[in-house]
């Protein structure tokens, strides 16, 4: 596994160079639905930061606010984060939805802070053209390895705790539709013509979920 690992991401490199950037696999591939490998030093440092530039890249170019190593077909416990779009100052509020600067995670695992959960519409590059409201942990803290070796733990609420939980799910196999309420899926043209409201109430009173 760490050969095969190691020979998927030199190869990746090797193609997407300069701006190029690779197609993020969609559901229905088999790397999406097993549990990726824990990093354990499968890559050389250089080479790891080299993906970790690509996987930046194509999470920009999506666009997005977080990639996993599976979503570019490499089964290894690895991921992006960042969100830095603009929003109205009403979705700020109600989503609770603050700025999150760029960061890498290695074997990130996450535990609920407190009991709540909020719901909202959310949607995923490897289900291109789909959204769906999912209950998340309102807060949560999550402890992974950075890409420099070094264990760390932080805490994130509202929108950050969500892309949180979304992204190291991807690397246990899960897809955000298996949490999701699946009356409430929607394509993005139906989303963005009737529910892209801040709150989820109309279409939970139109939908009946």
């Amino acid at each position: 596994m760490p050969e095969m690992i190691r020979s998927t991401v030199l190869q990746l490199l090797e193609e997407h160079q300069g701006d190029s950037v690779p197609p993020i696999v969609q559901a229905g591939h088999p790397v999406l639905r097993v549990v990726s490998a824990p990093w354990d030093g499968q890559l050389e440092q250089g080479e790891l930061e080299a993906l970790i530039e690509l996987m930046r890249r194509t999470m920009h170019a999506a666009p997005g606010v977080g990639l996993a190593a599976p979503q570019l077909g490499i089964p290894l416990q690895l991921a992006v984060m960042e969100d830095l779009h603009p929003v109205s100052e009403e979705v700020r509020l109600t989503r609770e939805r603050q700025e999150l600067p760029f960061f890498a995670v290695l074997n990130p695992s996450y535990q609920p802070l407190g009991a709540e959960s909020v719901d909202f519409f959310e949607g995923c590059l490897s289900m291109s053209g789909w959204q769906a409201v999912v209950s998340r942990h309102r807060s949560v803290g999550l402890s992974f390895i950075t890409p420099e070796g070094e264990s760390n733990y932080r805490e994130f609420a509202g929108w950050q705790a969500r892309i949180v939980q979304h992204e190291t799910d991807h690397l246990a196999g899960t897809l955000y539709i298996d949490k999701a309420k699946t009356r409430s899926l929607s394509n993005n043209a139906e989303y963005a013509e009737r529910w892209a409201q801040p709150t989820i109430d109309l279409a939970r009173e139109s939908l009946g979920f």
